[in-house]
């Protein structure tokens, strides 16, 4: 492979080190372009062919259905690891030993106590307010009962704020739900699990004497949680790294990314899928007619959940949780024209050469839908769960900015705005 890429620009050549990276991709550094060609930039909305950073956490092959964390394929992760092990390997590099794991649980319930006055902030929000808006908020407030600032150069200091997070976080998901169900807040049981504490959490009834836990359902959270865990430079991780580049603090770069997931081109995606579902169901629930819309370019209507702006090929989450989602609704047996109709829209997607030909297969939202669907979440709770699973990888995508010592965020832009002009007073005008 050749070691640079020549730009040619006025008939004047300038070259630029090719990166090549350990899976074989190859990027054009461009750091000097600027300073070299005389001020040109580069234009790249939305930045798709743009890479922000070196990163060793997550790999993505759109084309071919990949993602692995750290080198380990997403299929065999969440096959044999749980969500606690796979958030350790994300954020620090490597699979725990049973005594790492063993810490990191524990030092993680030791830190999930949330301030009193955090519950009189939630008090404060109206029934109505939207989950996602709730949880970013109180996480973001979590900076004024934890002032100290991360000292990245210290390991126990990192340590710190990271258990503290992964402990907190949950508690404020299960009381942003427990409010919009009017239920009281409820800490949890230090003696279980992640998951299963993370389940009792949301679900337990104020005059239930014993929550039995379904391990089906704590195997499917697991499973969406590791699937949701990270996804490479999207949306709101680029917002976490971003906002930690100006040396925010972990809670205050965490709360950006939340807020960043909560629109439906990106985490809302699973709620948009349900609201979908009830505009169907409301409209008779003819999923073929729907089917026929979907493939109608003059039809505004979209379908959701089918497809991936990554993934050319099989979303690989799908398949892993297609199957979790079949055990869920056999094991609970739910009667919901919603859950029908979804059934249908994937049965004809998988069978129509329309979307077969296309590859618009079923993708990780459509199956977390029906799942949270199923199990009694709200479904303006669906997005708070996609951030409480992809919670492991903000974390561990600001550590390694923070470590890198990456310079601040700072993109640039055309100008198309107007040329310089003389200012008139009103009376001119």
């Amino acid at each position: 492979m050749a070691n640079t890429a020549t730009l040619e620009i006025e008939g004047k050549k300038y070259e630029f080190p090719l990166i090549e990276g350990t899976e074989k991709e190859v990027a054009i550094d461009i750091k000097t372009l600027r300073g070299a060609t005389g001020g040109y930039i580069t234009l790249d909305s939305g930045y798709k062919n743009t890479g922000s950073c070196e990163s060793a956490i997550t790999f993505l092959d759109g084309e071919k259905g990949i993602l692995r964390y750290r080198g380990y394929s997403i299929e065999e992760l969440a096959e044999k690891a749980d969500f606690l092990e796979v958030a350790y390997l994300l954020i620090f590099g490597e699979l725990p030993t049973s005594e790492q794991l063993e810490k990191f649980h524990s030092d993680i319930k030791a830190h999930s106590v949330v301030d009193d006055d955090v519950k009189k902030i939630l008090d404060a929000f109206p029934k109505a307010a939207h989950p996602m808006g709730v949880l970013s908020s109180l996480t973001s407030a979590l900076t004024a009962f934890n002032p100290e600032s991360v000292n990245v150069d210290s390991e126990e200091d990192m340590y710190n704020a990271i258990v503290r997070l992964l402990g907190k976080l949950p508690i404020l998901v299960a009381w942003a739900m427990r409010k919009k169900k009017g239920l009281p807040l409820y800490y949890g049981d230090s003696s279980l699990g992640y998951v299963e504490n993370i389940l009792k959490m949301m679900f337990k009834q104020p005059n239930e004497d014993k929550y039995v836990q379904n391990p089906i359902l704590v195997n499917a959270l697991d499973k969406l949680l590791i699937l949701h865990a990270d996804h490479e430079q999207n949306c709101s991780t680029s917002t976490v790294r971003i906002t930690g580049s100006s040396h925010a603090g972990l809670f205050a770069s965490i709360s950006a990314g939340i807020s960043a997931l909560w629109g439906p081109l990106h985490g809302g995606a699973n709620q948009a899928v349900l609201e979908m579902l009830e505009a169907i169901k409301e409209d008779g629930g003819d999923t073929k007619k729907y089917m026929a819309k979907a493939k109608d370019k003059s039809d505004p209507f979209r379908l959701m959940g089918f497809g991936h702006r990554v993934y050319k090929n099989f979303d690989p989450r799908a398949r892993i949780i297609k199957v979790a989602a079949d055990e869920v609704l056999a094991d609970l047996g739910v009667t919901d024209p919603i859950l029908d109709i979804a059934k249908g829209l994937e049965q004809e997607a998988l069978n129509d050469e329309y979307f077969v030909k296309r590859k618009l297969y079923p993708n990780v939202d459509f199956y977390s839908g029906i799942i949270y669907r199923a199990m009694g979440i709200p479904v303006e709770m669906f997005t708070v769960m996609f951030a409480l699973g992809r919670l492991p990888g903000w974390i561990a995508q600001w550590r390694e900015m923070r470590l890198r010592k990456e310079p601040i965020g700072r993109p640039r832009q055309l100008y198309i705005g107007e040329t310089e002009r003389s200012f008139k007073s009103i009376s001119e005008r």
